[in-house]
């Protein structure tokens, strides 16, 4: 492997790239397996066994061009719980990109500043860096602009290859899928430029392909994530896609449509393209969502909607709304949509209309089902991707149920996951676990709290000896999905 030389933990670039390359985004250089880490706070819980992993934008070399944060490589931080015993190994997801670029010693892809894909004079990489998902007993790496999901180990992290049964396709996947831990299935999506834009896909708990079928949109769109229900699934429809312009000149803009709807595109689980019924709401774009389920006749999904940025009479700012998107300057509100599909009818309800929360996470052994409870981060007013605390919310009402914070200022928590402990007696009977660094001691934790009471603080708190990369999302693969996983050995 050719790992260039770097000088400064905190800037191995430069300053010249921005702000999103230094201090808390500062890539690492290596790749690493720690064992015996001290203790800060308590003790590892001995019921918490699984593996918490986060991924997140790492290039290994200096950028060429400009530098989005959706173009860094690919690298896994994974914290390895077995019976009250850590271990902590980071790793880069082998791309085909990373590859070549490993081949070569040098950059040899542009990024989202600069080019789109399909272009051959300034190729754009797949950095599967985005989301990750367990499922049948691997995990997955998966992409913002809808790339190849890459299979890797959960425990060694080792890169297995392109999943095949997506490839199959000649198609590709959303940076979300959903699993339904009860039937072992994965659904997702993939978008594109090209028409029907979209397709939707099942796989079955093996990892075979289940079902796949079109979705016709209006034209290319940049949907982010999706819902699924026990007999249904969500897709999205919104108002924020390609500057058509700056496409046929080979360059990625995004634009905001506040005369259009969003749209909840409800399809039954195996249902055809043409079985889709959509659902109108008020404009908006979604990051993320928290959960869905079914309430008789009425599909209902509470997730984050990201505000439109204002004029000064209350009007939708358009263009700021795609800037901000655009930069990842997060303003969400924890809100509600419902569908009716007897009666047609669909309606929305903000649930916490004071917090700027995001990233969030909840029991994911009740996917599609009805959730109670669900754990988000508190969004830093102004710094980007600067999550200074997490907080439990009661789903049905929207009440703040506990929060915790170490820093306010200088805290960057990485996207907390809930893990079940063994032998659960609750839906929050368990941990949620994440990683924090604060830039002002330059101190990496990870901290683990008691999912029914965040406001005791970390339970256990362990200490990590360089910082981790802020990043992007994470997930819990308890130690019975993985596969071969024996937690006793």
């Amino acid at each position: 492997m050719n790992a260039p030389a770097r000088s400064d933990e905190f800037a191995p670039f430069g300053d010249e790239f921005g702000p999103q390359l230094t201090g808390p985004f500062a890539p690492l250089a290596d790749e690493s397996v720690l064992t015996d880490l001290p203790l800060v706070k308590g003790q590892i819980p001995a019921d918490l066994n699984g593996v918490y992993m986060r991924t997140g934008p790492n290039p290994r070399f200096t950028p060429k061009g400009r530098y989005h944060p959706f173009d860094g490589d690919g690298m896994v931080h994974a914290a390895e719980f077995r019976q009250g015993r850590l271990t902590v190994r980071n790793r880069w997801v082998r791309t085909e990109a990373w590859q070549r670029e490993d081949a070569a010693g040098a950059a040899a892809h542009w990024g989202i500043r600069e080019t789109i894909v399909g272009r051959d004079d300034k190729p754009l990489r797949d950095a599967a860096n985005t989301d990750l998902v367990g499922h049948a007993g691997r995990a997955l790496a998966l992409w913002y602009m809808s790339g190849d999901a890459y299979e890797f180990d959960p425990v060694t992290l080792e890169t297995l290859g392109k999943h095949a049964a997506i490839a199959s396709t000649g198609g590709k996947i959303s940076a979300h899928a959903k699993v339904d831990e009860i039937t072992g299935e994965l659904m997702y999506f993939d978008y594109g430029n090209v028409a029907p834009y979209m397709h939707y896909g099942v796989l079955d708990a093996e990892g075979r392909l289940k079902h796949h079928v079109p979705i016709d949109l209006p034209g290319p769109r940049l949907p982010h994530d999706m819902a699924v229900t026990e007999h249904y699934s969500v897709l999205h429809d919104l108002p924020l896609f390609h500057d058509h312009e700056a496409m046929k000149l080979g360059r990625h803009k995004i634009d905001f449509h506040p005369e259009l709807p969003t749209r909840m595109g409800v399809i039954p689980r195996y249902g055809r393209g043409d079985e889709i019924r959509w659902f109108d709401f008020t404009p908006c774009f979604i990051y993320h969502v928290v959960n869905s389920w079914e309430e008789g006749d009425t599909i209902v999904m509470v997730g984050c909607r990201y505000m439109p940025a204002q004029k000064a009479d209350g009007s939708i700012d358009a263009q700021r709304t795609a800037r901000n998107v655009a930069e990842l300057v997060m303003t969400a509100r924890l809100w509600r949509w419902t569908m009716n599909l007897r009666t047609g009818e669909a309606s929305e309800q903000c649930l916490d209309a004071e917090r700027n929360v995001e990233f969030p996470t909840y029991n994911g052994a009740l996917t599609g089902r009805r959730t109670r409870f669900g754990y988000l981060v508190d969004h830093h007013l102004t710094s980007t991707l600067q999550w200074t605390g997490v907080r439990k919310y009661d789903l049905d009402t929207g009440a703040s149920l506990s929060a915790w914070s170490d820093d306010a200022d200088h805290s960057w928590y990485s996207e907390p996951w809930f893990a079940a402990a063994d032998n659960p007696q609750s839906e929050d009977h368990g941990y949620v676990i994440a990683f924090q660094f604060n830039d002002q001691t330059q101190r990496e934790t990870l901290d683990i709290f008691d999912a029914r009471d965040l406001s005791r603080g970390p339970v256990a708190q362990v200490a990590m000896p360089r910082h981790i990369p802020t990043g992007f999302h994470g997930c819990w693969i308890g130690a019975q999905r993985i596969a071969g996983w024996d937690v006793y050995s």
